[in-house]
């Protein structure tokens, strides 16, 4: 079908695209499709969607520079099939792996990979995803991303969900890493959205200056 740009907009369509993971479920998303190949991926956190009002607006902000945008539904939320584990985190990065050979396949250059955190506190936990968490090793993991991938972590010092020393401890065992702290945010950002999405910007505006290939910030 030929895509058709939309006036004063540099969205050229936005497409909802079906990705199959390795365990037979089908992985709901929406593309915002640019000019241009480069793509960032918006990964929604606990409990949450790709609706999720923080990924709808920095999707319209990444897009208003000119880049792709894609954000989607892992297993078991929102649209897409399967049943929501808490804590599997090997389920969630097989999922984002699948995404990522999607794209990849579709020739696109993965610029960054942009997670949220919503922080719901209603869950059921299983056996299998509580053996899961239990058994992830947070800091040997953080320890293990390479140096030429740079991550950024943004957090705001009223988190009423996550510590921001948790950020401190990214910032000192990520080999290359940016931490910006947000005063007086909570886990929402609410009334911080422009603030947030700005940092966001500016990282991937740096990036594209050095015009390395991969860029893969954590939020």
């Amino acid at each position: 079908m030929p895509l058709e740009k939309c006036p004063r907009s540099p969205v050229i369509c936005e497409q909802r695209v079906l990705i199959p993971n390795e365990h037979g479920e089908k992985l709901v998303g929406l593309l915002h499709q640019t000019s241009s190949k480069k793509l960032v991926i918006l990964c929604h956190g606990f409990r949450a969607t790709k609706d999720d009002s923080i990924l709808v607006d920095l999707a319209d902000a990444i897009t208003k520079e000119g880049i792709s945008a894609f954000r989607f539904d892992f297993s078991g939320n929102g649209e897409s099939d399967g049943e929501f584990q808490y804590g599997s985190y090997r389920k969630e990065a097989a999922d984002l792996r699948s995404v990522v050979l999607h794209f990849s396949e579709q020739k696109y250059d993965i610029i960054a990979l942009i997670g949220h955190s919503k922080g719901e506190l209603e869950y059921r936990v299983r056996k299998a995803s509580l053996e899961d968490r239990l058994s992830t090793d947070t800091l040997f993991s953080s320890r293990a991303i390479s140096k030429v991938c740079r991550v950024l972590t943004i957090h705001g010092t009223k988190d009423e969900i996550v510590p921001a020393e948790d950020a401190l401890q990214f910032a000192a065992n990520i080999p290359n890493h940016e931490l910006r702290i947000i005063a007086k945010a909570n886990h929402r950002y609410t009334g911080h959205e422009e603030e947030l999405a700005s940092l966001v910007l500016d990282f991937l505006r740096s990036h594209l200056h050095q015009g390395t290939s991969r860029l893969r910030p954590k939020l």
